[in-house]
């Protein structure tokens, strides 16, 4: 069994014995990995109090060849998530993108750039002061549905490549993977009318490079999410689990 050093962060966490974890992470070298991480309950061990969910941490496992669990033998914190005490939006924010790793990546499938969203991601979450979420959420989810090959085409028609112009409404073939022209729009099913306003904000996203993440010059309207959160509940296969508690992301 090979030995790996990674850097990762923790997505999950279950209880396999009175002293052992279980733990899920997604690591910037190797992708989503499960390791066993024997001890992780004990005052004194090789984690260094590190295997706490949403932690960023430098791990060190023996990888094992069979497909089964991977053997965790050391974790070193570098950074823990802990949002502000008085405001559960952060808290929730972070769940919803640990559940979106879990969810959108596969085991031992690297995506280094992904990785470095989320760790940035995650520390934004954890500043004290005040934090646009609704923004820094949706450049994640944009930027994990692009880096991952997911991302609606939301420039020209899906159908025939011709750009779209973002004047009064637009249709979005939710089947189709994009917005439509009006000459292709007829006979397709599952499309949505979005204004010309929400699909100039999402345009916005997908271009956008830059990395503090100020505040567009569109609100986060119903309709937006509602493109993401399409996109997102069909690569899963169902809806987020924390979507009921992401109200706060939309803006108007």
């Amino acid at each position: 069994m090979p030995i790996e050093k990674a850097h990762a962060i923790v997505l999950r966490l279950v209880d396999f014995s009175e002293t052992s974890q279980v733990v899920t992470l997604f690591t910037r070298e190797f992708g989503k990995i499960g390791a066993l991480a024997k001890g992780a309950h004990r005052q004194k061990g090789p984690f260094d109090s590190a295997l706490d969910l949403l932690t960023l941490a430098r791990v060190v496992f023996l990888r094992k060849s069979s497909g089964g669990l991977d053997l965790l033998t050391e974790a070193k914190l570098e950074h823990r998530f802990r949002p502000p005490d008085h405001d559960l939006t952060p808290l929730f924010a972070g769940y919803y993108l640990a559940e979106l790793l879990l969810g959108l990546t596969d085991e031992y499938d690297p995506h280094p750039e992904l990785f470095d969203v989320a760790a940035k991601t995650l520390h934004t979450l954890s500043r004290e002061g005040k934090v646009n979420i609704s923004p820094l959420i949706l450049l994640f989810e944009i930027n994990a549905l692009r880096l991952l090959g997911h991302l609606p085409n939301l420039e020209q028609c899906v159908e025939c490549g011709k750009p779209i112009a973002t004047e009064g409404y637009v249709a979005f073939g939710q089947s189709s993977g994009g917005v439509l022209c009006r000459r292709c729009r007829p006979g397709k099913k599952h499309v949505a009318q979005i204004r010309g306003e929400s699909l100039r904000t999402l345009q916005w996203y997908t271009r956008c490079e830059d990395k503090s993440h100020r505040a567009p010059p569109y609100l986060i309207s119903g309709e937006v999410r509602g493109v993401i959160n399409h996109s997102i509940s069909h690569l899963l296969g169902r809806e987020p689990r924390m979507q009921k508690h992401l109200q706060f992301l939309i803006q108007d």
